[in-house]
């Protein structure tokens, strides 16, 4: 698969339900969908073998366990060229949940999870700003999550499965 040019209308609905809610069964999918429960199953093993599904994640509520900062850090690099260094000592805070190489003003932007401003310090000066090849960082302090939602990969018209009903015609099989 190559950049969705595979992936067709039913692929796009299998996902956009499962970015919805990853907890549906594959067996509750099919009855929305009009399709066997094994099609799904197939269609999911495809779409992962082409790296299109890449995992499987839980999401939670990190306030709840105690994190109560979340920061996005703009990363300056002595050099560019030293971003995968930089990305591989990242990766080893367990406080870094996501690192982008960008454009911009920051070579790294990266989000971090603390659980208080002190932690925050922590993190930034005996971690962050100690791995070779950083020059300088910026702090932005999250003060709410206003959205945070699956990208919407099918038309309007198609994301209300539940609208759909489904009739016997003279044996015919007709969805509408």
């Amino acid at each position: 698969m190559s950049k969705g040019n595979d992936i067709d209308r039913l692929d796009k609905q299998i996902l956009s339900i499962l970015m919805r809610n990853a907890k549906i069964a594959y067996t509750e999918i099919a009855k929305k969908l009009f399709v066997s429960g094994g099609t799904i199953h197939v269609r999911m093993k495809k779409l992962e073998d082409a790296g299109v599904v890449k995992g499987y994640n839980l999401v939670v509520d990190h306030t709840k366990l105690g994190y109560d900062i979340s920061a996005y850090l703009g990363i300056y690099l002595d050099k560019s060229s030293l971003y995968d260094d930089v990305a591989v000592e990242l990766e080893k805070i367990p406080e870094v949940v996501e690192a982008h190489y960008t454009t911009g003003l920051y070579n790294i932007f990266v989000r971090v999870f603390c659980k208080d401003t002190n932690h925050l310090r922590d993190v930034l000066h005996d971690k962050i700003q100690k791995i070779p090849g950083i020059q300088r960082t910026e702090t932005f302090i999250t003060l709410q999550e206003s959205i945070n939602r699956p990208l919407g990969i099918t038309d309007e018209e198609e994301e209300d499965y539940s609208e759909l009903t489904h009739v016997a015609i003279n044996g015919l099989s007709v969805v509408h």
